[in-house]
């Protein structure tokens, strides 16, 4: 389970790429990332995810480059307990900003549809990309960003309350397994339970799709919720960041 995490970050990284206008991939043997001209203030956005360290090594000048070149922070995702990669990085300037649990459950035993009276499963992927900038006091980054992602793989989940959009997540297939991405609720919309219920419904989709298993990336705050839903800890994520020097 541990490995569907990275690979769905891997994946969730090539869609981010292709996402707003100038955003590009850049690839390399056993290295990929997303480079996003549209935020680049925002690490997790502008993301690198690789193989094993001797292919981050080898095009990390180039990959600094070309974030250098947009004046990005950006972040690398480390697989915990990889010494190697961590000891690059901090040498080239990199700390090491979150600590992110992955979580995993199968979908054989899918929980049970919740009461949610106002919710959709063709949501847009901007009104999930304004709830974030919202939820987490981004002004635009996320809506600047996220909001022409698209794909067959792609669901994008919206809640409303009182009529207006209120919470969001996204799920992406890759493969037999669903990741969850993107979830967040409105600061006044919070205490409903509007995350989980909405997150149920998604995964009772997936098992409906005929898939096995899903991933996430949870935070402290956001564990409790997947916990209740089923998904257990399959090991820690470190994100390395590079942050601009300050200007003098």
């Amino acid at each position: 389970m541990r490995g569907l995490v990275y690979s769905s970050l891997e994946h969730l990284c090539r869609l981010i790429a292709g996402a707003s206008e100038e955003a590009r991939l850049f690839e390399r043997p056993g290295v990929q990332a997303a480079r996003v001209p549209a935020a680049p203030e925002r690490s997790v956005l502008n993301c690198t995810t690789y193989e094993h360290p001797e292919a981050l090594s080898a095009a990390y000048d180039e990959l600094a480059a070309a974030y250098d070149d947009i004046g990005a922070r950006w972040t690398v995702w480390v697989h915990a307990g990889d010494d190697d990669a961590a000891a690059l990085l901090s040498e080239r300037g990199h700390v090491l900003d979150a600590q992110p649990q992955g979580m995993a459950r199968t979908l054989d035993d899918p929980p049970g549809r919740p009461q949610l009276e106002d919710w959709s499963a063709e949501g847009s992927m901007e009104e999930v990309a304004i709830i974030n900038d919202l939820a987490y006091g981004y002004e635009d980054s996320f809506r600047r960003a996220l909001s022409g992602m698209a794909g067959e793989e792609l669901y994008v989940y919206v809640a409303n309350v009182e009529g207006k959009p209120a919470g969001g997540l996204i799920t992406v297939d890759d493969g037999s397994n669903t990741d969850i991405g993107w979830v967040a609720v409105l600061p006044e919309a919070r205490g409903r339970g509007l995350s989980g219920k909405l997150l149920a419904h998604a995964l009772a989709d997936a098992a409906e799709r005929g898939q096995q298993t899903s991933t996430l990336v949870a935070t402290k705050l956001g564990r409790p919720v997947y916990e209740r839903l089923g998904y257990g800890a399959v090991g820690a994520l470190e994100m390395w960041e590079y942050r601009l020097p300050s200007p003098t």
